[in-house]
């Protein structure tokens, strides 16, 4: 297609989960209220690890770390959709829709880069637990979560850049509940080869790579698991990385399944699926999911609910 006929739109409409706002009450009130527990949960978790000197803790850095990015990751697009489930048209500026993009890319590949050395600190923790926390300095564990924001930021500005230069030619109608890499390419009206290489790219950098890296650690943890002779430490040892273990799994499960496989005519539908699985459902999990199986995240809890009780009085 010639130069002279591309065209970039100033403002896309994003088709959302329906047209139909007679619909949209149900998932407004829904979505709405898995938004403030993902803010409730997280937040109570950022500050039970703040305040309880016995949570100073490698594993709890990471989580404390996991729960920022949670909530950094669900507000970059909650937010927004809640809006527009109350709105007939749903319109984003080419500015917002690229910033939008760019807070999703790089929030979402840090918390996978992230689930990746929490689990190279549970084989840390299992293999050796008695020099654990020496092994583990906090140096070290800031080197590993800024590695992870860092590749994040990288990745995320890479394919941000090489998806909104792609013209659209008019095209301005997003099939999709927000601005998502792959919706956008399919409005492109030039060839997408390089932006298939970089998705491509992506997905092994934040995805397959820290995948394989999390089963090798795991793989390593088990082998270390049944090397312990006690039934006791054996169920210590497992109750220690069932947590990560059950969220490693949920997250990088449907990540695989969707971007490592072929696309499809329902591909359009399904991604809305994935993203709002991973803007919604996932932050307000991870929290009942470590809270619930931590027995050092409900007494800790139960330390601040007290103290609260007692300066009260």
């Amino acid at each position: 297609m010639r130069r002279d006929n591309l065209t970039w739109e100033s403002e896309f409409v994003l088709l959302g989960l329906s047209s139909d706002r007679q619909t949209q009450a149900g998932p407004f009130v829904l979505f709405g209220a898995a938004y403030l527990l993902t803010l409730l949960g997280n937040g109570l978790i950022i500050l039970l690890i703040g305040r309880d000197a016995r949570l100073h803790l490698p594993m709890y850095f990471f989580l404390c770390s996991l729960s920022v990015v949670d909530i950094c990751y669900t507000s970059s697009g909650v937010p927004q959709m809640l809006v527009h489930f109350l709105l007939e048209k749903k319109t984003i500026s080419f500015i917002r829709c690229g910033t939008q993009l760019f807070f999703s890319l790089a929030l979402g590949g840090t918390e996978f880069l992230l689930l990746a050395a929490m689990a190279y600190d549970r084989y840390v923790a299992v293999r050796d637990p008695l020099r654990y926390v020496v092994m583990r300095s906090p140096r070290c564990c800031a080197g590993l979560a800024a590695v992870s924001w860092l590749v994040g930021l990288a990745n995320s500005v890479v394919e941000t850049m090489v998806t909104m230069r792609l013209p659209t030619c008019g095209h301005r109608v997003l099939n999709h509940v927000a601005c998502e890499t792959r919706a956008f390419v399919r409005l492109a009206c030039v060839d997408i080869t390089l932006n298939q290489v970089v998705i491509l790219a992506s997905s092994v950098v934040v995805l397959l790579v820290p995948c394989c890296l999390v089963s090798l650690s795991y793989a390593y943890i088990v082998a270390a698991i049944l090397q312990i002779h006690s039934m006791g430490g054996r169920r210590k040892a497992f109750g220690t990385c069932a947590s990560h273990l059950t969220v490693v799994s949920m997250s990088y499960g449907m990540a695989l399944v969707t971007y490592m496989q072929p696309r499809s005519p329902a591909s359009a539908e399904q991604d809305k699926v994935v993203v709002l699985f991973y803007a919604v459902v996932t932050p307000m999990l991870n929290p009942l999911i470590y809270s619930l199986r931590n027995k050092e995240m409900k007494a800790a809890l139960g330390r601040v609910l007290m103290s609260s009780s007692e300066s009260n009085l």
